[in-house]
């Protein structure tokens, strides 16, 4: 299939929710497009180096629903096989997957595709495929996606000159849980938390065009249009606050964060960086004025304001650093 004769998805598709021009595929959706200044999101906060308690804590605290007989698709952060921060932590990993299956889920996938190295051999060198077995779940290579199982997406008044593709499996997946890390991101993002997770579900031929763009971080906000996940974990037990993301300088931060907003998220993420200490770019520019968040924002992906969010905590360690991290985020 040529990419003249891939399905293209205009912004008043996105509207009537769905793709009945192109595949009966009823979770496709852009959402947002509007800003709610009134809107409240909930944040859990847990200051934890407990990564089974924090993922079951973060869950509770956001009261999520049960996923009974739902088929779940995890999109980790495997960029490469570097040591957590600079990838998913397998405990983390499972603690999830054992916690959804508790929700009930009939099934779990974990999608990704790394970059540079193969996505194969990231996930072989992580022991993903040993995981598999012990644990109970698939794995989706989204190298390994035939022309036919990707969705071509070029909304009007995007910075991505010939639009981008995202794999069938995400764009149709009944539920979608993000687990990603807390890092900077040397190369051009600035930071690689929930919104920068979503450059692992476009093709690796498309990332020449991505880092060669000054519309860079833009364009990363950009491809969150194309899915929406109903659950986001970061792991922030270590940070790097500066240099990743495969490596960088570490602090630990001892804390995990829950929530369903992809811009809360980040934007409690870019603050406990400014807690612990990080690089001029992260220091220096508004939590807001990040330009991933800036766009996402623009795109209606979630909240608009660092009013708009909620932290719930489960201890007293937690609150207060809930706390110094509220004040940081309304200092900008």
């Amino acid at each position: 299939m040529s990419r003249k004769d891939k399905p293209s998805l205009k912004r008043r598709e996105f509207l009537k929710a769905s793709l009945a021009g192109l595949a009966a595929m009823p979770s496709m959706r852009l959402r947002g497009l509007s800003i709610n200044p009134e809107k409240k999101t909930a944040i859990a906060l847990i200051k934890t180096k407990d990564r089974k308690r924090a993922v079951k804590e973060a869950l509770r605290l956001l009261d999520f629903r049960s996923m009974k007989e739902e088929k779940v698709l995890i999109k980790p952060n495997f960029n490469t096989a570097d040591p957590f921060p600079a990838s998913t932590h397998n405990d983390t990993l499972v603690a999830l997957i054992q916690e959804i299956k508790a929700r009930g889920a009939e099934a779990v996938t974990v999608g990704e595709r790394s970059g540079p190295p193969p996505t194969q051999k990231v996930m072989e060198d992580k022991g993903i495929f040993d995981l598999t077995k012990e644990v109970g779940f698939e794995v989706i290579n989204f190298e390994d996606l035939t022309e036919a199982d990707w969705v071509h997406f070029s909304p009007p008044g995007h910075h991505w000159p010939e639009g981008y593709d995202v794999p069938r499996p995400v764009v149709e997946a009944e539920t979608i849980v993000s687990t990603c890390c807390l890092k900077t991101h040397q190369y051009g993002g600035v930071f690689t938390m929930s919104l920068k997770l979503s450059v692992g579900v476009t093709p690796k031929k498309l990332m020449r065009t991505l880092h060669r763009s000054p519309d860079m971080r833009k364009m990363i906000a950009e491809i969150n249009v194309a899915y929406s996940p109903q659950l986001i974990i970061m792991d922030g037990i270590e940070a790097f606050v500066d240099g990743g993301p495969s490596a960088g300088q570490k602090a630990e931060a001892d804390v995990f964060i829950g929530g369903t907003d992809r811009i809360a998220v980040d934007a409690v993420g870019v603050a406990i960086l400014k807690e612990l200490g990080s690089n001029e770019t992260i220091m220096k520019t508004p939590i807001f004025e990040q330009e991933q968040i800036s766009r996402a924002v623009e795109l209606g992906l979630g909240i608009s304001s660092p009013g708009q969010i909620e932290f719930v905590t489960p201890d007293e360690p937690s609150r207060l650093y809930a706390d110094k991290i509220k004040g940081i985020l309304a200092q900008g």
